[in-house]
């Protein structure tokens, strides 16, 4: 194993231990295109590793990908009849 990789691995060892997805299992997942998680790679907006040509996407970062862009509902209060 070479020193890149080893350095990205300690730096983050929940990606080690994760399940990879390929781009198109992460756009199944996301229910988009495979052209959305290319973007998202493209962009560097998520985290993702090369293995060799391949580029897969960590299990842990496509979920806080969706956490972080959930909205959360407002509460609407009643109007008071005028």
């Amino acid at each position: 194993m070479n020193k890149t990789i080893r350095r990205a691995i300690a730096s983050s060892p929940d990606v080690a231990k994760d399940r990879l997805l390929t781009v198109d299992q992460a756009a199944a997942r996301l229910n988009t295109s495979p052209r959305f998680p290319r973007r998202l790679i493209a962009e560097r907006r998520i985290t993702f590793v090369r293995v060799g040509r391949n580029v897969r996407i960590p299990e842990s970062a496509l979920d806080e990908f969706i956490r972080a862009g959930v909205v959360e509902p407002i509460a609407v209060r009643k109007r008071r009849a005028a």
